[in-house]
């Protein structure tokens, strides 16, 4: 077994006990981000553990890619952003999953990247939603994305 942050948080989901899943789809699943400084701040989870988007299979990354396209869209659709930033890097976590970060007006470094932002503030306490708060965002987003 891997020691990997995304594959725990994927075998909590499949064991029914990860509080942020939204849903699950052909290639991955679409889970909330644990704290909320970016309202909607929402990730897609590759189904499979691998470092690169090259090394999968043509198919499943294409797939994987426009199912990634269609929860950025539902993202935009539910939180109403002034922008959406979309990010695959894998530095920290070597599997691949994208992070959505909307961006809003209020924004307090609009025209940089969200890891700019010290981590002490986005991660802190008060922006880890409610149980009640993170039922309302999972279902603005599982909406959307059954529209799409």
């Amino acid at each position: 077994m891997c020691n990997c942050l995304i594959c725990d948080r994927i075998s909590l989901i499949q064991s029914n006990s990860n509080p942020y899943y939204v849903k699950e789809l052909e290639t991955g699943f679409v889970v909330l981000g644990d704290y909320q400084f970016y309202n909607g701040y929402t990730l897609f989870l590759c189904k499979i553990h691998t470092d690169e988007l090259h090394k999968l299979d043509f198919f499943f990354r294409d797939t994987f890619l426009h199912e990634m396209s269609i929860v950025a869209e539902a993202v935009y659709r539910a939180f109403k952003p002034r922008k959406l930033n979309y990010e695959l890097l894998g530095n920290t976590d070597s599997h691949l999953h994208w992070h959505l970060f909307p961006r809003y007006n209020n924004d307090p470094l609009p025209l940089t990247s969200t890891w700019v932002l010290d981590k002490k503030i986005r991660d802190d306490d008060k922006f880890k939603p409610t149980k009640r708060e993170l039922e309302n965002l999972k279902e603005k987003l599982l909406s959307e994305i059954n529209l799409l």
